[in-house]
């Protein structure tokens, strides 16, 4: 019989020089615990790619905010089918202190594996840009979205560790006050031994912070 996890878990014990006091950080997987956090915009980019379905939302807990992030990648599969960037996973923070993190990710892809994370020296995510592959028509391999950049609000620009298929589109508008808190991904579901393009697409949403 399989024995069913819950929703929230903890992941890891990650680098005490995540945290600005020097202590030991942990990760937590929000999942959809926190999925009715209301937000205020939804960033969206213009190239993403036809295949698949949208799917739910994963979002931040209350006060959370994007800091960082990290992508699941299939490596080049040469002659065998590619599927490239197959997921994207936020890493939330609660304003500067980052001894706690949650983490959220949408529906992901089954290939390739997590890369390190990536983090904003300091501020929240608060806009995005997709590497996108175009339809390669009938005969080709489609591999759909590669990459990503997120621009922090404290300016830095962080680019994923995606394949080079494609190129990147336009930026999507920022958050203003806050950052970004919630993700939806848009997957095509396995192929069973056609052409599998996994990641097509994302959302993100973003939270205002409350004024005091």
């Amino acid at each position: 019989m399989a024995i069913f996890l819950p929703i929230v878990v903890v992941l890891a014990t990650l680098s005490p020089s995540l945290s600005a006091s020097g202590e030991k950080t942990f990760v937590e997987r929000a999942g959809t615990a926190y999925s009715s956090r209301p937000y205020s915009s939804v960033l969206t980019v213009s190239n993403g790619e036809q295949f698949g379905n949208w799917t739910w939302p994963e979002m931040c807990p209350d006060t959370f905010y994007a800091v960082g992030f990290s992508l699941r990648v299939e490596p080049k599969q040469y002659a065998l089918d590619d599927t490239s960037l197959n997921g994207i996973r936020l890493i939330c923070a609660k304003a500067e202190d980052r001894s706690f993190l949650y983490t959220i990710e949408s529906h992901t892809g089954y290939y390739g594996d997590w890369s390190s994370p990536q983090y904003c020296p300091r501020g929240t995510l608060i806009s995005f840009q997709l590497r996108v592959e175009p339809h390669q028509g009938m005969f080709g391999d489609d591999t759909a979205v590669n990459n990503i950049k997120f621009r922090c609000s404290s300016n830095p620009v962080l680019e994923g560790t995606g394949n080079e298929w494609g190129e990147y589109g336009t930026w999507s508008q920022e958050c203003g006050n806050g950052g970004i808190c919630g993700i939806e991904t848009k997957m095509e579901e396995y192929q069973y031994g056609l052409d599998d393009s996994s990641l097509n697409d994302v959302r993100l949403h973003c939270c205002s912070q409350s004024q005091k």
